[in-house]
């Protein structure tokens, strides 16, 4: 399993580089602040939706300490999609929220 860490993540948005971030956290979670351009797809939820994805891009999963988003890099691995899990997750996000 790739990891990439929050600051990574920070640097290369603002550096303007278009990132595709799934935050599986649950909406209640979500709605206190998550990654500008992250799209929120609930773990529990992930299996019926990742048809929403594109096996050709690559995909930053995103939780609240790292472990759901592991396991949805686990999953999401197993199916074809290339995923790297932020690890820490949100507790140690220090840049921007929305």
């Amino acid at each position: 399993m790739k990891n990439i860490t929050p600051k990574e993540v920070e640097q290369q948005l603002n550096e303007g580089k278009q990132l595709n971030i799934i935050d599986v956290r649950e909406v209640d979670e979500v709605a206190a602040g998550k990654i500008p351009t992250a799209v929120n797809i609930p773990l529990g939820l992930l299996e019926f939706r990742m048809n929403e994805l594109d096996k050709s891009k690559e995909y930053i999963m995103v939780c609240r300490s790292g472990g759901r988003s592991g396991s949805a890099t686990q999953f999401l691995e197993g199916q074809g999609y290339n995923v790297i899990n932020m690890t820490g997750g949100m507790m140690s996000w220090e840049g921007k929220t929305e």
